[in-house]
């Protein structure tokens, strides 16, 4: 295991270049590194709605490290023991949901980095982080290879984006799609005129900021809008729908050949 604490995921939104990425949502390390070397700039560790624990995010990054793709976690919630445990274990770039408020901002700010900037407790001698104690200076780089990326998906967060995109230590904001839909009275309906123009209008406000802005979009006939916009990363599938996607439609190519097959049941 190398010692070089390059943030992978910090260095691709340096480049200009947009970073197109995936949602993991199955706690599988076969899963994790059969999407790793897929060619992918970064993975999304779905701990918020994927059934992952902390062991299983930590596989999963150890899965991922011998490949050229950034790992990405997204925590239950901003909880500062849990942010703590997540850093000690790899996590360099977070994605953190539901952040509503600047004063919530600041508090992930601070409970990924070390003090001055943050209050991260210090345990290296068991963080893996750290490789156990043997990066050379560990704590005092560390802090500048994080990279905090919270997620604005209500519209109490569009109201308080600008302050929230502004607060010092955050590099960039999520906009999601799906709950914000659900919170502008749209619940499920992301393609809704007044979603699309909103998410785009908040892309816009953290690029403005001097700020990273990514989205999740599914639908590849909507990326170049959001593009135009200035997402610099966006995640574009998720690995249960290609694997369950894919599993249905062989169904229907299998028995739709075979004359003897019964009805599609459904398929």
């Amino acid at each position: 295991m190398s010692n070089d604490l390059n943030n992978r995921f910090r260095r691709g939104l340096e480049s200009g270049q947009t970073q197109y990425g995936l949602w993991l949502g199955i706690p599988d390390n076969s899963i994790a590194e059969m999407m790793a070397c897929a060619g992918f700039d970064w993975l999304l560790i779905d701990h918020e709605h994927g059934p992952y624990e902390l062991r299983d995010v930590m596989v999963s990054l150890q899965a991922m490290s011998a490949y050229d793709v950034a790992p990405i976690v997204r925590p239950a919630n901003g909880d500062t023991a849990l942010l703590k445990k997540f850093c000690d274990i790899g996590a360099q770039s977070f994605l953190v949901p539901m952040i509503d408020t600047a004063d919530e901002a600041r508090a992930v700010v601070e409970a990924v980095k070390y003090p001055p900037q943050g209050r991260r407790g210090l345990g290296t001698s068991m963080a893996r982080a750290a490789r156990w104690n043997t990066v050379p200076d560990y704590i005092n780089r560390a802090n500048d290879e994080m990279c905090v990326i919270v997620q604005a998906e209500s519209v109490t967060a569009i109201e308080n984006l600008d302050a929230i995109a502004n607060v010092d230590g955050v590099d960039g904001v999520f906009i999601g799609p799906s709950d914000l839909s659900a919170s502008m009275g749209h619940a499920g309906n992301i393609a809704h005129p007044d979603v699309v123009e909103t998410v785009g209008n908040a892309i816009k406000t953290v690029r403005a900021a001097s700020k990273y802005a990514g989205l999740l979009c599914l639908d590849a006939a909507k990326l170049p809008h959001f593009i135009d916009c200035g997402a610099n990363f966006v995640g574009v599938g998720v690995d249960t729908l290609l694997i369950g996607n894919a599993a249905r439609n062989l169904v229907r190519q299998v028995k739709s050949a075979d004359k003897n097959a019964p009805g599609d049941a459904g398929y």
